[in-house]
């Protein structure tokens, strides 16, 4: 039986502007034949064992000619797999469809075209250049400018298209910037006509150059100026003198590594995001429950005898998740914990403890393990009993230091964290090619697991591959550890916390030089 091919289009780069039909075909595809313009963090929607294609054209070579690709279209579907032709921007303008699509109705193969937002309007927009203005343009043309002059001359009416709409945009064509010009000028634009090129639209790496039709040309010439661009004539792109918005953002044109775990990577994700960045999610580490019968005994033991203690001590949002979870399948609850002190470290562990009832007392300074014994350790007696949630890789020194202030201490493993993390080729292109801007530590363990990871995909020393990328980490013990493995750590938290490591984020970015060339 055969599958089914979903024609989708991927929008213009910022993986937020797939429709939402885009992403749901996505997530439910059996292969996936994609290309340069898609971005990469489409992939990790992919569900498990997904096969992944490229066919991606790059300027000095084609890896796969369109007629291959068409072909591998209707193979795909006749094995019986759910096939996503993923598309930059629309697949309707100037992607091809048409082709794919008439193929597969030949081969009796279902389809769908599932439109996306065409680059041609959401490139200039965040440009700040709007494509039609009640005052300036009521009309737009979209042409392409990818093709040789004399193919040109004979797609394009000079004489018509010139001045038949109050905008004109090309689609891919800055090599053909002069000639394009020249054109329009020899067919009655004013040499003064506004002229704008926006490259990597929506994407870390945006550029814009503006000009006049007269002088474009040499702008780019003189800015080596490269594609993939969107061109835009008209009197419109003097809006982006008060627009360009994207560019004032504090994180725009930069792409951040964000090593957490998936399952906590959401809101550091989302405040690059929403602060102009584009992240890149890489999970270097996984939490799960402990497997080791000692582990389990050892928790087991201790969710017996919660009413005999005297403090309770969450130092991660994790410890508190995991505790709950084993709580739960005792078939306990909060009551068990009436008589302890509760304190947290950090206010995201606070956070985490009230959601499930409990209004811990929250340390506000010294986010780690020697905060507790600075803020409790007058009141902490000898002989009282202390209970310690967390995970395998916490450091020793807390239970230390409060079995020499004489008091009982339990330390459980309610978690353990273990290697995430699989190879990821774009990665470490991005890496060698200097588009990893800044890489995010969260703990000390994201910093040995990625280098490890790095390593395993054979970059040896993996150190060396952070060269060109700056290293943001969320508290001194994470920075300690990044500087022993040999990293230069460029900034870190004033506070343990997402929103202080996001502050330091964008302080660092505002002496970063911004790509425009108005």
């Amino acid at each position: 039986m055969a599958g089914k091919v979903y024609l989708v289009g991927a929008g213009p780069g910022d993986a937020r502007l797939i429709t939402i039909k885009g992403k749901e075909c996505l997530e439910k595809a059996d292969a996936v034949v994609y290309d340069r313009l898609a971005s990469p963090r489409f992939l990790k929607w992919l569900k498990p064992g997904a096969e992944k294609i490229y066919v991606g054209k790059l300027p000095d070579r084609h890896t796969m000619k369109q007629e291959e690709i068409n072909q591998l279209l209707v193979d795909l579907a006749l094995e019986g797999k759910k096939v996503v032709r993923l598309k930059g921007g629309d697949p309707t303008i100037f992607g091809r469809v048409g082709e794919e699509a008439e193929l597969l109705y030949r081969n009796g193969i279902p389809f769908e075209i599932v439109p996306g937002i065409t680059s041609s309007i959401s490139v200039p927009a965040y440009a700040g250049i709007p494509v039609t203005h009640r005052d300036l343009a009521s009309s737009l043309s979209i042409i392409t400018g990818h093709e040789s002059p004399d193919k040109l001359d004979r797609m394009i009416q000079w004489d018509k298209v010139t001045n038949a709409t109050g905008t004109l945009i090309f689609m891919m064509g800055v090599a053909k910037i002069g000639y394009i010009s020249r054109q329009l000028m020899a067919h009655g634009r004013p040499p003064e006509t506004p002229v704008a090129l926006v490259r990597w639209g929506t994407r870390a790496e945006q550029d814009t150059i503006t000009g006049t039709l007269e002088n474009i040309e040499q702008k780019v010439k003189t800015a080596n100026f490269q594609p993939p661009a969107v061109i835009v004539v008209g009197e419109v792109v003097l809006q982006r003198e008060h627009l360009k918005w994207a560019e004032q953002l504090p994180l725009f044109g930069k792409r951040i590594l964000v090593t957490r775990s998936r399952s906590q990577a959401s809101e550091l994700v989302g405040r690059i995001e929403e602060l102009g960045g584009e992240p890149y999610e890489f999970p270097v580490i996984e939490t799960v429950m402990p497997t080791s019968e000692k582990a389990l005994s050892d928790i087991r033991q201790a969710l017996d005898r919660l009413v005999s203690y005297d403090w309770v001590f969450f130092t991660s949002v994790n410890g508190v998740e995991y505790f709950f979870r084993h709580l739960s399948e005792a078939g306990k609850d909060i009551r068990s914990l009436a008589r302890a002190r509760i304190a947290a470290v950090g206010p995201a562990t606070g956070a985490a403890l009230r959601e499930r009832g409990i209004a811990a007392e929250v340390l506000k300074e010294r986010y780690q393990a020697e905060g507790l014994v600075d803020a409790y350790g007058e009141q902490m007696k000898p002989g009282q009993q202390v209970l310690l949630p967390r995970g395998d890789l916490a450091r020793d020194w807390l239970p230390r230091q409060l079995k020499e202030m004489g008091l009982g201490v339990t330390d459980i493993k309610t978690y353990e964290t273990v290697l995430a993390g699989e190879d990821d080729d774009e990665l470490m292109k991005l890496f060698e090619e200097g588009g990893i801007h800044a890489v995010t530590f969260t703990s000390s363990s994201t910093v040995t697991n990625l280098l490890r990871i790095l390593e395993k995909m054979g970059k040896t020393p993996p150190a060396e591959l952070l060269r060109d990328s700056a290293v943001a980490c969320i508290g001194p013990l994470t920075a300690d550890t990044a500087r022993k493995a040999g990293l230069h750590v460029s900034m870190m938290a004033k506070e343990a916390t997402i929103d202080s490591l996001v502050e330091a984020l964008c302080e660092w970015n505002k002496d970063e030089p911004r790509r425009h060339r108005d």
